[in-house]
């Protein structure tokens, strides 16, 4: 079945269980965390759900097919994309988040703004992802008086420059350090728990991003459960020569399933039915008693 993984929040959730510290969610293997754009530019489904009815059925296709988490983004992160102002995302993102908050699975917000992400707390969402690893001292407040746990991301520069020939003298090295010393700086703030992502894409090489993945197992077999958000990225063109980023989910669940055999938690995808099939099939391959 796979290691068990689990989060811990400071209010009730769905499918959460009470413990003495909060509120803990577990799973075994590798989950499914779809992407919900409301965002008019990502690179990927930018404009297609920016009505609150597509985004809230897209959500609830999600959550059918067995995600089980839906990360909401109202500022796309697209390398050289340009920062929206504070209002602008809310706009986009506070009425999703009211519109999901008794739906029944758990809601990530994608967001760098700590305004953001105390008004999304307040609404009903579960999670902060936060692509700049909780650098700033305000989202790690507001993520641990909220009791909510963050998703903290490795990200050379920002989303704007992040591309501009970026260089590690040991990527590995350095991005499994960063994380692991965010997570204790957030842990240390009260943040009562974190999961890790690589950044894949964020301010790396195709040869960073391939270096990252054959590395999973030593940053899975850490004390905290790993993300991997490869959907639809330009690596996919580079390795299979689909410049299409719509036409590579088979490259997404190539380089995901690999991910989940070396330990991920979660994986972040577009394509979120078709992941959670592909995961389960993979699950019963690998249980002895199937």
């Amino acid at each position: 079945m796979g290691r068990t993984h689990a989060l811990t929040f400071g209010f009730a959730v769905p499918g959460g269980e009470r413990t003495p510290d909060g509120w803990r969610v577990a799973w075994s293997g590798c989950a499914v965390m779809g992407v919900l754009n409301v965002t008019p530019d990502s690179f990927s489904d930018g404009g297609r759900h920016m009505r609150l009815e597509a985004a809230v059925a897209q959500a609830q296709t999600m959550r059918d097919a067995g995600v089980l988490m839906i990360d909401v983004g109202g500022e796309s992160t697209r390398p050289g994309a340009e920062p929206v102002p504070v209002e602008t995302e809310l706009d986009r993102v506070l009425p999703v988040i009211r519109a999901l908050a008794g739906e029944g699975v758990l809601l990530s917000v994608d967001t760098m703004k700590p305004e953001v992400a105390a008004a999304a707390l307040g609404e009903g969402a579960h999670l902060i992802n936060d692509v700049t690893g909780l650098r700033d001292p305000e989202m790690r407040r507001v993520c641990a008086e909220a009791g909510a746990p963050v998703c903290v991301m490795h990200m050379r520069g920002e989303p704007r420059t992040m591309q501009r020939d970026p260089h590690y003298d040991d990527v590995v090295a350095e991005v499994h350090t960063f994380l692991h010393e965010r997570a204790e700086v957030a842990l240390a703030a009260g943040v009562p728990s974190v999961l890790l992502d690589p950044g894949l894409g964020f301010g790396k090489t195709p040869a960073h991003n391939l270096a990252l993945l054959r590395a999973l197992p030593d940053l899975t077999g850490g004390p905290h459960p790993v993300l991997v958000g490869v959907s639809r990225k330009r690596l996919i063109d580079t390795l299979a020569g689909v410049p299409e980023a719509r036409e590579r989910d088979p490259g997404t669940l190539a380089l995901h399933l690999h991910a989940a055999r070396h330990g991920a938690a979660l994986v972040r995808a577009h394509a979120a039915g078709a992941h959670v099939q592909a995961l389960r099939v993979q699950a019963a391959l690998d249980d002895p008693t199937r």
